[in-house]
């Protein structure tokens, strides 16, 4: 009886430790609220999602630094850096190296030559994950491509701090920081005007309606109010552009 006993608690912290394991690996999804943490960064201590406010927010996690993709995607995102500062946004990036390193990394990189007349300095935190607790909290160590260091992970964070997009990339690949540009574009308008985007949407595009746009009785109102609209098919409705 005893033995059995035994054997039932052990199975019993066997799940425990199963279930725990899988929590931790779990991708958050789309809706899901930001997991937050403390970490030390190049840029000092930082609580997220707290200490960015209500800015939206990108994490992007890179396998390694010192590395050629990961290299050239820093300098893409230290060009663009004013650009998503624009935008109310927010970046940080992410890997399993430690915070010495990252500054070693950094320095390298802002002693290249920027593609325009714009500084050399990277603003962004380089976030040190050298325990792997941000990098199980957000799934984004995939077993099967390395248990130590993450995938190309990108998460776009709203300022309520839910998450509403995110994309994985593999190693091998460097990210196109245009289309992760667009996309924070596309989520911010389609907020602000409670409309849709269609595909291959950018800035300045006409919008999808996810409504008839408008009643008889607003169209006797104003007779204007037609122009402002037009249909494609019997499925879409578009608002044009203010131009």
């Amino acid at each position: 009886m005893k033995k059995i006993v035994l054997t039932s608690f052990f199975c019993f912290l066997m799940f425990l430790v199963f279930a725990q394991e899988k929590n931790t690996h779990r991708i958050p999804m789309i809706g899901d609220p930001a997991p937050a943490f403390t970490a030390e960064t190049t840029n000092g201590n930082l609580n997220f999602p707290g200490d960015f406010g209500s800015s939206w927010k990108i994490i992007f996690s890179h396998p390694r630094d010192f590395t050629p993709v990961c290299s050239s995607e820093l300098l893409a995102l230290r060009e663009m850096q004013r650009d998503f500062e624009s935008r109310n946004v927010k970046i940080l990036v992410v890997s399993t190296d430690t915070k010495d390193r990252h500054a070693m990394w950094k320095h390298a990189l802002e002693e290249i030559d920027p593609a325009d007349s714009r500084d050399r300095a990277i603003r962004f935190p380089l976030v040190d994950d050298n325990s792997m607790t941000i990098s199980r909290m957000y799934g984004m160590l995939h077993n099967k491509v390395s248990s130590t260091e993450s995938v190309r992970g990108v998460f776009v964070i709203d300022p309520q701090n839910k998450i509403q997009a995110t994309f994985f990339y593999p190693m091998a690949i460097g990210r196109n920081m245009d289309e992760i540009f667009r996309s924070v574009e596309a989520l911010q308008i389609a907020d602000e005007r409670k409309m849709y985007t269609p595909a291959n949407w950018t800035r300045g595009g006409d919008l999808l309606v996810p409504y008839f746009p408008y009643t008889e009785a607003e169209l006797a109102q104003d007779p204007g109010i037609e122009n402002q609209f037009y249909q494609v098919g019997t499925l879409m409705w578009y608002k044009k552009a203010d131009r």
